[in-house]
């Protein structure tokens, strides 16, 4: 089983099709159409290097995970896919093969709190640099590049949880002019609504724990490249780290891809009508949506996304302490963490998901509550907001 079997599924099928064919092909023995849950730590040996399709310890490769990497491959359009523990897994995998101690990165200043604490409390130890610059300016990423040390801009858009948008294509270019490699968090778009490798970008971060999950049941992170030589330096740093994915982890989350295309259609029909209601809400002051054509960056969302996804941030007019009020009246919308499931959720970022960047430059606003808008009954929803809003 391995992640060229899957060729076919690739270049000339639809996004749904490769998401359901690829990185696997029916079992020959038995025509199982989904792949095995191969829990096996080892492999048998025909005579000492003979190994069965590369296979030798599964840190190194499980069939499983070779499934899943092949389809995260072919839904982003990349040449390889990695699975990984979780997503900070797969970012910080991705830093130690691509960059050195004493080389510079830059940030996004609205990054994900788990990503700033990774940059600033790991990796800047490590010996990196870094400095943040916002995403949907293409000059200021520009102005902070510094030639000859930075190594990778690392950009996610949308943005968590301001919804910021960055023009992809043009800031490859921008870091491919200054010799470094563009990142590119693809989580709340996923790879349904935003393909980053074909618009310049190198490599692809996921938290699969999200949409491509779909179901919050399981833990992972993904990397998806276009480069054959980073490719071999993911590779090697996957296996000397070892923040693999197990092979339980993989089958949930080659599940969860399946159908991601019309899981995301419905988190998107049910986002749009959500807007729309908070945009005429009394208690709320702003809503932060890429698809509002009143967004900064709804042209650039436009141009490079299919539909403007699932994730909705808005602040409430009576401030913080309403906001935290909202949320906890809230009951169809879950208050809680991670994003991405079938099930709506609602949080606090200021309190939770981004608690470790207040008092930073990256600190989020006390009145924001930020949406992970799910699949249920839209009525539902709505009505609950109303309820929650007072």
């Amino acid at each position: 089983m391995t992640q060229s079997s899957s060729s076919e599924h690739t270049a000339k099928s639809g996004f749904a099709t490769r998401a359901i064919h690829a990185g696997y092909e029916p079992d020959e023995m038995t025509g199982a159409v989904i792949p095995p849950i191969y829990a096996t730590s080892t492999y048998k040996q025909d005579g000492v290097g003979g190994l069965r399709g590369g296979y030798e310890y599964s840190r190194s490769a499980n069939p499983t995970r070779t499934a899943l990497e092949g389809a995260l491959a072919a839904v982003e359009e990349g040449e390889r896919g990695f699975a990984f523990a979780s997503g900070l897994a797969a970012e910080d995998t991705v830093v130690r093969a691509l960059c050195r101690p004493g080389d510079h990165v830059v940030l996004p200043d609205d990054a994900y709190g788990g990503t700033f604490r990774l940059f600033d409390k790991v990796e800047k130890v490590w010996g990196l640099d870094l400095s943040p610059a916002p995403v949907s300016d293409v000059d200021a990423v520009r102005a902070a590049i510094q030639p000859g040390r930075t190594k990778l801009v690392w950009v996610e858009t949308p943005t968590n949880p301001m919804l910021n948008i960055a023009d992809i294509e043009a800031l490859a270019a921008v870091a491919h002019e200054a010799g470094a490699l563009l990142v590119v968090d693809n989580t709340f778009a996923s790879p349904y609504l935003q393909q980053p490798l074909t618009l310049g970008a190198d490599v692809v971060v996921h938290s699969t724990t999200k949409y491509v999950g779909g179901h919050s049941d399981v833990v992972g992170g993904a990397l998806v490249v276009r480069d054959l030589e980073v490719a071999e330096a993911i590779a090697f740093h996957q296996n000397a780290m070892g923040a693999v994915a197990g092979p339980f982890d993989c089958f949930l989350t080659h599940r969860g891809l399946k159908t991601l295309a019309v899981r995301m259609d419905k988190h998107c029909d049910n986002a749009e009508r959500i807007v729309e209601f908070l945009v005429s809400h009394p208690a709320v002051s702003e809503v932060i949506y890429p698809g509002l054509p009143e967004h900064p960056g709804h042209q650039v969302a436009a141009r490079q996304m299919k539909r403007f996804g699932g994730m909705i941030s808005f602040r409430v007019a009576a401030g913080e302490q309403a906001a935290l009020d909202a949320c906890a009246r809230a009951e169809v919308f879950t208050l809680g963490e991670s994003l991405g499931g079938v099930e709506s959720l609602i949080e606090h970022p200021g309190r939770m998901t981004h608690a470790s960047v207040a008092g930073t430059d990256l600190e989020v606003p006390a009145d924001l509550v930020r949406l992970s808008v799910g699949i249920e009954t839209c009525e539902d929803l709505l009505a609950d907001l109303d309820r929650a809003l007072g």
